[in-house]
């Protein structure tokens, strides 16, 4: 059963593989703020929106000492591919067992057009310094969202 991640719990850590190369945990991000940001599957448009969003703002984020990572169940070559394609300039991180899904709390069950079905529920936390979660955006509507973080990590 997956769990709830609340604001204010400390955020469970993770090694993934990179698309920077090499794992990513959050233990090697301590000291600075971690936009972790959960999305479906690469290349799709909501997604590659989203990716853009946040490469557009990443200076700002940069300037905020926070680092932008996106996690799906995509594998590297995809993510390789898929940064390639749109020029994004933001680490992405494969969980291809769904296990850092699990523990965030966003592998969950999805309904299009009369059919269940699990999947990655669009998600967002902001993790501070510390490794703590500060704030949690769910079921993300990709609009104006990384603006949204950008407004919370500069807040921090």
């Amino acid at each position: 059963m997956t769990e709830v991640l609340s604001a204010g719990e400390k955020a469970p850590d993770f090694k993934l593989p990179s698309s920077t190369g090499g794992d990513v945990s959050l233990k090697s991000c301590r000291g600075k703020s971690v936009v972790l940001y959960f999305y479906p599957k690469d290349d799709t448009t909501g997604c590659t929106k989203e990716a853009i969003a946040f490469t557009d703002l990443k200076k700002e984020f940069d300037k905020h000492n926070a680092i932008i990572l996106g996690v799906s169940k995509d594998d590297i070559k995809s993510h390789d591919k898929f940064i390639t394609k749109h020029a994004l300039k933001i680490g992405l991180l494969s969980d291809i067992d769904g296990s850092i899904c699990q523990a965030y709390g966003v592998w969950v069950e999805k309904n299009m057009y009369g059919r269940k079905y699990m999947g990655i529920e669009r998600s967002t936390f902001l993790i501070d310094p510390k490794g703590r979660v500060k704030e949690v955006w769910r079921k993300v509507k990709v609009g104006a969202h990384a603006d949204q973080v950008l407004s919370s990590v500069k807040a921090s």
